[in-house]
């Protein structure tokens, strides 16, 4: 079937859902229960981390199930609709504690990690089996990457452009201080999180609807072992594919150094360069507005002509180089002290560098994998989508975890306590602060680079592939 710009746009409606976590999670969690409702940054991480270590072990399953399930609206759009109204709920109480946790560690830290797994059970109950859809949509290679293209457009505009507008309208200095640092705010962001959820799923969700004949398939194609120990059986079978045997393990060291470094960006731009919050909120919009277009042109270009896992491996060398070249300006002294124009400029065009090769490393990988789940049918006579989405999803959210944990032990380590505001923290601390993000990120970098030489799929072997698949099909 022939894509139509509307059906890659209902798709990629749906990266719009997943991001919402992520801008609550990345850009606002870390910075509200430690510095506004002062849960400790070790206590903080902890929890964080073992949220996304459920996250974890819950996307294999929820693959698999969806991979078995089978009902008249197919196998993946009942989870994705049952699921939306939760999720928007989950980010209200997220941002809105109850007066009687605000007194007690314990009892906030609880309340977060209750909060945390509310969120993260929902998402993936709508995240995984959207993410598989790409692969049933369509088989081809490039048609694949557009979806994905979509899918990851919306994901960081909304992640980007949703705690951009807010820090420019929302959290901006007024007559009580910096709106950073007032909890009111915070309810009002969690209810506008909950809206834009409840918005996106449903578009993405009508306009899928029509593809729902896709996700059925015969019966002898699925996995049919019952019981958890099927679940276990169809988690441990995709790891007979080399391929994604090395994209997993790329995507570990990837995904902990993406963690790490997402997890300290905010602290980095209030502290260690002193923006305000609106200029940081500009920093987060120009930035996503400049690289998700370069991105798109990518893909459409130099894309259809450079084979996935080499964009990868560019990816993954870019943005290593990106991350340290203003620390070094600043440590040279080459660039003007904090509060000049031209520190808001190097931040842009830094930010913008990483989130263009980011997302085309993300759009690499995923359609990959999408790739990768027609050799596995080739290789064995199952088609398992959701089993392959959900155990990226299960690596990813492993080396995600390592980015709040790392951050509140980095906080703590330096000794950046609640109350402490812009320009009173020591240049030592704040040094020592980029030192010890650098520690934990630069080596998982490196690691994941190495695997990047170990993974490959091109245009060609694919349709080898899905030739052999149909003269399989034809025999049965």
């Amino acid at each position: 079937m022939h894509l139509t710009l509307p059906n890659r746009l209902s798709y990629g409606l749906g990266g719009a859902v997943y991001a919402v976590k992520e801008a609550a999670f990345i850009m606002f969690a870390l910075l509200f229960y430690t510095q506004v409702l002062g849960l400790s940054g070790t206590a903080t991480g902890i929890v964080l981390s073992l949220s996304l270590l459920w996250d974890a072990v819950s996307d294999p399953m929820v693959g698999s199930w969806s991979d078995r399930y089978k009902s008249r609206w197919g196998r993946r759009h009942p989870f994705m609709i049952y699921s939306t109204v939760p999720l928007g709920l989950g980010f209200v109480a997220l941002f809105a504690p109850p007066d009687f946790v605000l007194g007690s560690q314990l009892w906030l830290a609880g309340w977060l990690l209750v909060c945390s797994l509310w969120i993260r059970t929902a998402l993936t109950l709508f995240s995984i089996p959207h993410y598989t859809l790409v692969a049933e949509i369509t088989q081809d290679y490039h048609d694949r990457s557009a979806l994905m293209g979509q899918r990851t457009a919306f994901l960081f505009l909304t992640a980007l452009l949703l705690p951009s507008t807010c820090l420019y309208f929302l959290f901006d200095a007024g007559a009580d201080g910096d709106g950073r640092f007032i909890a009111s705010n915070y309810v009002t962001y969690g209810w506008l999180s909950a809206l834009i959820v409840w918005i996106t799923a449903t578009a993405c969700i009508a306009g899928t609807w029509k593809f729902i004949g896709h996700t059925k398939i015969d019966p002898e194609r699925a996995p049919a072992t019952p019981g958890f120990s099927g679940l276990w059986s169809d988690f441990l079978s995709t790891f007979q594919n080399r391929n994604f045997r090395n994209i997993l393990c790329y995507d570990l060291g990837a995904t902990a150094s993406y963690g790490i470094t997402l997890a300290l960006n905010v602290i980095f731009w209030t502290y260690f360069w002193e923006l305000e919050a609106t200029e940081t909120g500009l920093v987060l919009g120009i930035s996503v507005l400049i690289a998700v277009p370069i991105a798109m042109i990518f893909l459409k270009t130099i894309g259809r002509r450079m084979a996935k896992h080499d964009i990868v491996k560019w990816a993954v060398a870019i943005m290593l180089l990106d991350l340290s070249w203003p620390y070094l300006l600043r440590w040279f002294d080459l660039i003007p002290d904090n509060g000049d124009p031209a520190i808001f400029a190097i931040l842009v065009i830094q930010n913008a560098i990483f989130m263009s090769f980011f997302i085309l490393r993300i759009v690499a990988i995923t359609s990959l994998t999408a790739d990768l789940t027609d050799e596995h049918e080739a290789e064995t006579g199952l088609r398992q989508e959701g089993g392959f989405f959900s155990v990226l999803q299960f690596t990813s959210k492993l080396g995600a975890a390592v980015g709040p944990l790392y951050g509140g032990f980095a906080l703590d380590m330096v000794g950046l306590k609640e109350g402490m505001r812009p320009g009173s923290v020591d240049q030592s601390t704040l040094d020592s602060l980029v030192w010890i993000g650098a520690a934990g990120i630069v080596p998982l970098m490196l690691i994941a680079f190495f695997f990047t030489f170990r993974f490959s799929m091109t245009e060609e072997r694919l349709l080898q592939i899905q030739e052999q698949i149909s003269r399989q099909r034809r025999r049965e």
